[in-house]
């Protein structure tokens, strides 16, 4: 055990560290690895290559995600948003290079390759982007001379516009609603939640019209019968196959056919195999860390920290809600991964970074006093003099 006296970088960072938040992405991490056994051999077999191909990556991926999550929270807000600033620019320059140089798959151009590695410059985008408005907006808050808001929404359309360039519509929607989240949390009068929330709703009008990708994924979940509609369809056979508590461990045959099991629909292929019991435990988890991030943030008295703790939380949550419902068909399909759970390096890796982040920003750190003011007070020089 670390005593409380010892003052070493360790023994502060574990006292002011949360541990439950901590243990909870832990959870989500060994989860992840666990339904990759489960879900990935099954897409490994279809593609010719080695059974446990996806699994061995998998667990590579993980030791440097852990190694960045841990990282990142032992550093102060101030080094925290240098790294966002840092990760920003250099994701705002491998997505362009993506359009030109990026590889294309099923149309869309959202992967670049360095070193043999496949990367998704967006995914590290998003993390970088909530810190840099978050302290852009709790800026403008702090000195009214700082344009917060117009370079918030200048960063906004520069990262949309690549992101629709690739094209990338869920990504896309999934940055707009956490960027209005941003702004409601700082303060956002409740006039401008109306004009707003209209131009949200334009956006998808115009998406829908201009996007014929979009289009076909709409009009899919509100008429089964006007297109293709076999990835959901066999996701909820996985459900009614699992039942209350599976199959067992490698009983599952549904993912054998199952498209992408490994990565937007490896929710699914726990319910067959492990059950709905499981699931709810899962989202159990998934809960307990957004409502746990989200109640240390609002305990903070720093904004920056208030305000970036909890958009990165609403940013994990909503990505979260989003995969899970494409699978228990409650929204048209988005081809979003479950965080710390499907398969992926960039998602991997991403996700721990934003967490970091998040514990980071949600460490105790001992709050001035009114003595300690008085003392500062008496030290500095009058006015008068």
């Amino acid at each position: 055990m670390v005593s409380r006296a010892d003052r070493s970088p360790f023994a502060e960072w574990l006292w002011t560290v949360d541990r439950f938040l901590l243990a909870g992405f832990f959870i989500l991490m060994i989860g992840g690895v666990v339904l990759s056994f489960a879900a990935s051999p099954a897409v490994a077999e279809r593609l010719g290559i080695d059974t446990y191909h996806f699994v061995k990556r998998q667990a590579f991926f993980l030791i440097p995600a852990i190694a960045v999550m841990l990282a990142t929270s032992a550093l102060p807000p101030r080094m925290i948003r240098r790294v966002a600033l840092i990760v920003f620019a250099i994701s705002i320059a491998m997505m362009l290079a993506t359009l030109f140089l990026g590889v294309e798959v099923k149309g869309a151009r959202r992967w670049i390759s360095i070193a043999g590695i496949s990367l998704q410059p967006s995914e590290f985008l998003k993390p970088a982007f909530v810190v840099l408005i978050a302290f852009l907006l709790s800026e403008a808050g702090r000195r009214r001379e700082v344009p917060g808001a117009l370079l918030s929404i200048l960063i906004y359309v520069i990262c949309v516009a690549l992101l629709v360039a690739q094209p990338d519509f869920g990504q896309t929607l999934l940055l707009s609603i956490v960027f209005g989240a941003l702004f409601f949390l700082n303060g956002l009068p409740w006039l401008a939640i109306l004009p707003i929330g209209a131009l949200g709703l334009t956006g998808l009008v115009a998406a829908y019209a201009l996007l014929p990708h979009v289009q076909s994924r709409v009009a899919r979940f509100l008429d089964p019968d006007a297109g293709d509609t076999f990835n959901v369809d066999r996701a909820l056979d996985s459900f009614v196959s699992g039942s209350w508590f599976g199959r067992g461990p490698g009983e599952g045959t549904i993912k054998r056919v199952l498209p992408e099991s490994h990565t937007d629909f490896i929710f699914a292929v726990a319910a067959e195999e492990f059950g709905i019991i499981v699931c709810l435990l899962l989202v159990t988890v998934f809960a307990f860390v957004v409502l746990r991030g989200l109640s240390r943030a609002g305990r903070s008295a720093d904004p920056f920290n208030r305000l970036a703790a909890s958009a990165l939380m609403v940013l994990f949550g909503l990505q979260s809600c989003i995969n899970m419902a494409v699978n228990v068909n409650l929204m048209p399909a988005k081809g979003m991964t479950l965080p710390f759970i499907s398969y992926g390096g960039s998602s991997l890796i991403s996700v721990a970074l934003a967490m970091g982040f998040v514990l980071a920003l949600t460490r105790k750190r001992p709050q001035p006093t009114r003595t300690d003011a008085v003392v500062v007070s008496r030290l500095q020089p009058s006015s008068l003099t």
